[in-house]
């Protein structure tokens, strides 16, 4: 098996994932999409959790990266801090998914140690970069920061949730608002 059929396996484990969570992680529905044997995955993730844990390291991986796009292209971090939701807006917006790490963190109690680990990778990396962003722009201590980093984090993917039930990117774009209006994120 080459690199695109691995990549592929990714792809579709993902999309997967952000649709069902890490119950939709299913090998042979995997394989029909890929166009290979339910076996052939085999080769590259030797179980449902190893598959698991490297859709979910990817995730964080893309995210870190396009955080560090936004950090790049924007020296302003208040500007930064107003296109981090365009993250999670994106997942909308492409075929109403969800966050996979905010899906996988909802079985966190169902999730193998490896699969779990990089779950909270992805939070990690999400806190740790908002975090930065706002010591950045002088908005207190690195303790106050990282608290409400915590704070846009969850907020952000809170609403990502409430507008994935209604599918209904307005709402999300409505309650990004309102968290800019009451100052948890610049304006």
């Amino acid at each position: 098996m080459n690199e695109n059929a691995r990549e592929a396996i990714l792809a579709a484990a993902r999309s997967a994932a952000q649709l069902h969570g890490y119950s939709g992680i299913n090998f042979r529905s995997i394989a029909e999409e890929v166009g290979i044997k339910n076996a052939s995955i085999y080769y590259h993730f030797p179980s449902k959790a190893g598959l698991g844990a490297a859709v979910a390291e990817r995730y964080w991986q893309d995210t870190r990266q396009a955080l560090e796009q936004i950090r790049a292209a924007h020296p302003d971090p208040a500007e930064c801090l107003r296109r981090y939701p365009s993250i999670f807006r994106s997942s909308l917006k492409n075929g109403n998914r969800l966050c996979l790490s905010s899906f996988m963190a909802a079985e966190s109690e169902d999730l193998p140690e490896e699969v779990m680990r990089e779950v909270k990778a992805y939070a990690d990396v999400n806190v740790a970069w908002l975090t930065q962003v706002l010591v950045d722009a002088g908005a207190g201590t690195p303790q106050a920061c990282e608290r409400r980093a915590l704070a846009i984090y969850t907020a952000v993917a809170g609403a990502q949730l409430i507008a994935r039930t209604r599918m209904d990117v307005d709402l999300f774009d409505d309650l990004i608002a309102s968290y800019q209006e009451t100052g948890l994120i610049p304006a």
